[in-house]
Formats: structure tokens, sequence, C-alpha cells
């Protein structure tokens, strides 16, 4: 399946992005080998912080993730989002739907 979003991604490395009240986002999104951790070959960091730095909403993959599934199994997840200190698994299916999902976050805690 070709990923049709993935040059708008990766033109986002390094790019940091000012919002009003002081929030701003960084972008770090780079290809990789494809692996089983990573087998859409794209390792990437999408934040939103505070006027201070403190991450408040990120998408990423650059740490494993335990998570719990049915009949006690474990499973690490490397694609996951983090909601201040809450972390839970996120499902990569592309690029465009990772932007739309990470702008969807940062609009509603924003909107709050």
């Amino acid at each position: 399946m070709k990923d049709h979003g993935l040059a708008n991604l990766l033109d986002l490395n390094g790019e940091t992005f000012e919002l009003d009240k002081g929030y701003w986002t960084k972008f770090e999104v780079r290809r990789v080998e494809p692996t089983t951790e990573m087998p859409h070959g794209i390792r990437y960091s999408l934040t939103l912080h505070d006027r201070h730095g403190k991450r408040l909403v990120g998408f990423d993959n650059a740490h494993p993730v335990p998570k719990l599934r049915k009949y006690g199994f474990r499973m690490i997840e490397w694609d996951h989002r983090h909601d201040e200190e809450l972390v839970t698994a996120y499902r990569f299916t592309d690029s465009g739907k990772l932007l739309e999902d990470f702008w969807i976050a940062v609009n509603r805690l924003l909107e709050t």
C-alpha cells in the first residue's frame, strides 16, 4: 500500500510552529529501514508543548510501550501517543492519518 502523505510528513522534519498563548509544536520525522517494530519505515515524534516546554500531546515510536492483551498476554507496541503522563498504543495506518490524528488531539486540547 502506497503512503501518499509520506512526502508531506517527511517535509515537516525539524519544523516547529508557534501557536496562540505560547503553545508550540515540534516535528521530527525520518525514514529508517523497516523493522518488526517499525514496519512502515518511519521514525517520528510529533509533539505539542506549552510555553514552559512541557509536552502535552505527543505521537511517536521512539520507545516500546507494553500493552496488556486478552488473557494476560503482553505485547510491545512501538507506535503510541502521549497525553501528558498517559501513554497509550496508537495504530499507525499511514502518514496522512497520523497528521490528522495529531492535529485533532492538539485542537481538542487547545479548545479546553
